[in-house]
């Protein structure tokens, strides 16, 4: 598909729109995840810096996120391998 050649360089056809829309919609989440990313960094420093073990807090949030038959799951399985290595 190609674009047609105007002074201002814009896309004159209604599929160049919606293809700059996309663009533009894409461009500006990418840029508010990266906000997010920074702020989520922030509170694990916070976290630290109050004596909170961040990888273990990453740990949790991770398993916050599972469905509880899965965890439990997880859980029994750990146990089991434990036992099995004699710890």
């Amino acid at each position: 598909m190609a674009l047609d050649a105007t002074t201002d360089d814009k896309p004159t056809n209604i599929a160049g729109e919606r293809l700059r829309s996309i663009v533009e919609r894409i461009e500006r989440l990418e840029e508010e995840r990266k906000a997010l990313a920074s702020d989520i960094k922030d509170i694990y420093s916070e976290a630290k810096s109050a004596g909170f073990d961040v990888k273990v807090l990453r740990q949790l949030i991770r398993i916050r996120k599972q469905e509880p038959a899965e965890i439990e799951e997880q859980e029994t399985l750990l146990d089991v391998y434990r036992r099995a290595i004699g710890m």
